[in-house]
């Protein structure tokens, strides 16, 4: 175990079938022995039931100012997407690499354990530091309680690099986002005696016609410089399934969906929740006016903070260093960087692959950006050997 590549890492942590419905103990096993078989003392943080945990781990010196390579060890699900090969082993074709999570995110996970080894032959000044999340496919779900226990337990790093696919692009901000569960409970009648009752899907779809007015409204406001560098500049509202309703004649007694925001980083998304929120009370009001019993109940799906490009940010100024990237890159998906940020940390994102690629059938990374990432890492170690005790 000692001796593997990175592509040996990626081979073995790709076999592990980390589906976020599914544990991903298994794998914090294989990444705890490998990291113990080097002598590396790893931290767990589990989940509320046990099913899932979080690791992190510092190498070299218990000094401040090192390095996050930090990377989610979720993938989405492979059912019903069409293959042409086993999608939890990788397959080598024509320069590229062919497996569930090997865009997103294994790949980065695999060159951030195989720097391990590099690290400890390396007279490190600063030290570098391995985080691994679970739940970042269901909304950033494990990220916060691991970021705040290393914050407790390590040596303050001056960066966070977060490795989702960039294609090797320093990335130093995205949207931030909330999804709210929604569950409108109506009253039941025939729909011929229709205004006795509450649908719920009619005054479900009120919420939904309001997302549709907002969204119209964001995307004909001034845009600031920042926010205008994103794909669309406008925090977007969104429903994706809805679910409701008994028969085609009686009035729907439940809905469900979730309202699902996309921020741009000049607005907060708790300022659309809490828009969200009063919408959600005055349709409910109108409600209870016909039958008391009506009502909406809500709750908070996922919530991820936006990651703000950040003055003069330490994160972002390596990240710039060691790859020679000085454009200006930003990204319309939340990740765990703004979860690291507002943490305390400096952060930035630049990793391996393209995101078109991720979630897709057929997952690839290319051979040529995998080595690019391992060429970074092994940039990142000379510069934690130079930096001043």
């Amino acid at each position: 175990m000692q001796d593997l590549s990175a592509r040996d890492i990626l081979d073995k942590l790709v076999s592990f079938p980390t589906v976020s419905s599914e544990s991903n103990l298994a794998l914090v096993d294989w990444v705890e022995d490998y990291l113990a078989a080097h002598g590396v003392r790893a931290h767990r943080v589990y989940n509320d039931d046990g099913t899932k945990a979080a690791l992190y781990a510092n190498i070299g010196p218990e000094v401040e100012g090192g390095v996050v390579l930090s990377g989610h060890t979720d993938v989405v699900p492979v059912e019903g997407q069409a293959w042409d090969t086993d999608p939890f082993e990788v397959v080598e074709k024509d320069g590229r690499l062919y497996g569930r999570g090997t865009c997103d995110m294994k790949g980065f996970d695999a060159i951030a354990l195989a720097a391990v080894p590099k690290a400890l032959k390396a007279n490190l000044q600063r030290p570098l530091q391995i985080a691994l999340s679970y739940d970042e496919e269901v909304g950033c779900l494990g990220a916060p309680r691991m970021i705040a226990e290393m914050a407790e337990v390590l040596p303050r790093a001056a960066a966070a690099i977060i490795g989702e696919p960039s294609e090797m692009k320093v990335v130093n901000g995205h949207k931030g986002g909330i999804g709210i569960a929604t569950h409108l409970r109506g009253h039941e009648v025939h729909s011929s005696l229709m205004h006795t009752g509450v649908s719920a899907v009619m005054e479900g779809a009120k919420l939904v016609d309001w997302a549709n007015r907002m969204n119209a409204e964001n995307m004909a406001r001034e845009r600031d410089p920042i926010d205008a560098l994103f794909e669309p500049p406008w925090t977007t509202c969104h429903v994706g399934t809805i679910h409701g309703g008994t028969a085609d004649n009686i009035t729907a007694r439940d809905c469900r969906f979730v309202m699902a925001f996309r921020c741009i980083p000049g607005e907060s998304v708790e300022g659309w929740r809490d828009r969200y929120l009063d919408e959600v009370a005055r349709i409910e009001a109108g409600m209870k006016a016909i039958h008391p019993e009506a009502r909406i109940e809500t709750a908070i799906r996922f919530h991820v903070p936006g990651l703000k490009p950040e003055n003069d940010g330490a994160a972002e100024a390596l990240a710039r260093s060691l790859s020679g990237d000085n454009a200006t890159h930003v990204v319309s998906y939340a990740t765990e960087a703004g979860q690291f940020q507002e943490g305390g940390y400096s952060a930035v994102i630049i990793g391996p692959g393209n995101i078109a690629q991720a979630h897709q059938p057929n997952e690839w990374l290319s051979v040529s950006q995998f080595e690019k990432g391992i060429a970074f890492t092994d940039r990142l170690i000379a510069h934690l050997e130079r930096a001043q005790a």
